[in-house]
Parts: structure tokens; sequence; C-alpha cells
């Protein structure tokens, strides 16, 4: 087992707001009438990215719509309700821009019942860990890579934190990271933890 967990990218685990913290979101200076409806994400290939999310996450397209210079579909997860949004757009679009891996959006966090077991299915997919590829920053790299727990962890697909649970990253077709982890004593059903 492995130190406490270490987010790459100077990624800091921000905590998971409950629904029950919401109640008070007014006294806390938080606009109550505002709520997240999906997440957006700017692809390169609609088609290769509709086949990544429908087949990985077996997401329900729920809108579609756009012309030649931008395109849109929207999905909403089966069991969470919770939406994201996959949007393209043309190099005459006025909403085009080079595309450039880990702008806007630096990753998701998935929960799974196992990680070693959904590593399994996404190999089948052809989908290969990505853990690896987090530790882009040489500098930083490079002060670290002498401690054998830092080095050890740089090798993993896969990472286990003090308290057991596994974590794991793969990418989609433009590159996004998608963080897998699991809870194994706590319930599936559901609430999603607040914590690692």
């Amino acid at each position: 087992m492995i130190g406490p967990v270490i987010f790459p990218r100077n990624r800091l685990k921000r905590p998971m707001l409950s629904m029950a913290s919401s109640v008070d979101s007014f006294s806390r200076g938080a606009m109550s009438d505002l709520w997240i409806g999906d997440v957006g994400i700017r692809v390169t290939n609609l088609e290769k990215s509709i086949e990544f999310y429908t087949r990985v996450f077996d997401l329900e397209e729920i809108d579609r719509g756009g012309d030649d210079e931008g395109k849109y579909v929207l999905f909403r997860d089966r069991r969470s309700g919770q939406r994201v949004e996959l949007n393209w757009y043309a190099e005459r679009s006025p909403f085009w821009a080079p595309y450039i891996v880990g702008e806007g959006l630096d990753h998701f966090e998935v929960r799974v019942k196992s990680v070693p077991e959904t590593l399994k299915r996404l190999r089948v997919l052809g989908i290969k860990p990505a853990t690896k590829k987090l530790w882009v920053n040489r500098q930083a790299i490079a002060k670290v890579e002498g401690d054998p727990k830092f080095r050890k962890l740089m090798q993993d697909d896969m990472w286990t934190s003090q308290n057991g649970h596994r974590i794991a990253y793969i990418q989609d077709p433009d590159g996004i990271f998608f963080c897998l982890y699991d809870h194994p004593e706590e319930p599936w059903e559901g609430p999603i933890p607040d914590h690692y």
C-alpha cells in the first residue's frame, strides 16, 4: 500500500458538496437559484467521441443539434442523471480555437465498483490506463524522482490510498483525463462519497 493519495499536475482534492450542504448556501454568499446543468467538452471528432462516451459510460443521448459550423450532443447518465455535452466546432466557426489537451477541463471523477475490474473491461474496448501520462511537469518530477515512493507511483497504472481506495486514470479520444476510483467499504447505491 502506498502513502497518501498524490494528485499530480497540482490537483488538490476539493470536497464534493452533498445536497444537504446546499441548504445554507445563501448564508455563504452562493447564489441559491443557480445549479450546474451539464459539463461541456470540446471535442475534435464528434463521432469518435460519441462512440467513446456511449460505449464506456452507457450515456443516454437526450438532445442533438447544430449545423456545419458547430454541433452538439447532450447526454444523460442513466444512473446519476448528470449530463455531459459534447461540442464540436469547424475551423470557420467563431467559437473554434486550436485544440490543446488539458485546456479548460482538467478531469472528470468517476466512481466505479472496482477499479481493477473496470480496467479489465476497458482493455477489452481498447482503452488502456493513462495514469502514467499524468506526470508531465518535468521540473517537479526532477525534485521527487529520487524518492522510491514517487518512483513507484510514476510507474503504476493504479494507485491504492492509505484507506484502501484504488485510483486509476483513462483518457477520452481528445486526451481528457477520467479518474476512476472505488470505495469498496461504502454502499454502491449512494450517495457519492465526499472523500477518497
